[in-house]
Order: structure tokens, then sequence, then C-alpha cells
């Protein structure tokens, strides 16, 4: 077993409603999924994105394309119009998501290895 980024299997996208953002981790390939879903939880979510978190944080599952959606309530100190933050709108949560890490078998390809497959 190997503990590697999240990026190496998945890409992200954020954005925002008012205060709370939403943030997507979308598999590279479908059979890393399962994977995926059973290591990028709620829990670890929140332990990624507690500081700035102040609500509840939801997942939900999108297996037909791949896909994990999270809501961060409260995420945005007020949002794009009430805050004073840098990150108002919460575009550049996925990158925090990305790093996240998870442990995946030693044979499990990597971003490179994905990309390689799909040009062939």
């Amino acid at each position: 077993m190997k503990t590697i980024a999240l990026r190496e299997l998945a890409h992200s996208r954020s954005g925002e409603k008012g205060n709370d953002s939403n943030v997507s981790v979308i598999a590279y390939d479908p059979a890393l999924f399962p994977l995926i879903r059973q290591q990028v939880t709620v829990e670890a979510v929140s332990r990624l994105y507690g500081p700035i978190t102040k609500g509840t944080i939801r997942r939900y599952e999108l297996p037909a394309i791949g896909a994990l959606n999270f809501v961060l309530e409260n995420a945005l100190d007020g949002g794009r119009s009430r805050t004073l933050a840098f990150e108002e709108s919460g575009k550049a949560l996925a990158s925090l998501m990305l790093a996240l890490p998870v442990t995946v078998p030693d044979d499990t390809p990597e971003r490179g290895a994905l990309r390689m497959r799909e040009a062939t």
C-alpha cells in the first residue's frame, strides 16, 4: 500500500452559492471511484476544511459519472458580497481537496499513467 494525494486519482471543481461552497471530486477512471468513495468521506473532508467550515458538510454520490459532490455550509465568511476574506468565492477550494491523502494499492495507476493510457 502507498499514500498519495487525491490529485493523482481525480480532478476537482468548486464554486459557491451565497455563503456555501460546493466541491466536487471526479475520478479520472471510473474503476477508481469505489476507492475514492471509500476514503473521501464527510469525516475526511471535515478534517480538511474544518478551520473554514462553520456549518454542516454533506456528501452526494454520482456513481454513474464516478463523482462525489460536497456542500460546505457557512464556509465563505458571509459570501462574495459580505466578506473581507481573500478567497470569498470558493473557486480555489478544489485545490485543497486534491491535497487529501488517500491510501491505495501499490499497483494503482496515478495521473501520469492514466493520461498515457488515454492517449493510446
